[in-house]
């Protein structure tokens, strides 16, 4: 599976980083960095429930 994030319409606001801090950071200058951007599968439902959390739709899933 692969995080696909459109930095378009990403705020910054760290929705995906409050449910998945492993995944996903909100770096020192504002900009969303993913920590792991094909993250193994045991970790799919939460890394769905950060993809949810986030506001602008900025985030999918894929795989």
């Amino acid at each position: 599976m692969r995080i696909e994030w459109d930095e378009r319409r990403c705020a910054s606001l760290g929705m995906c980083e409050e449910v998945a801090p492993d995944v996903f950071e909100i770096a020192d200058d504002g900009e969303l960095t993913l920590l792991v951007p094909e993250p193994p599968e045991g970790s799919r439902a939460l890394v769905l429930d950060a993809v949810a959390a986030c506001p602008t739709g900025s985030l999918r899933l894929l795989g």
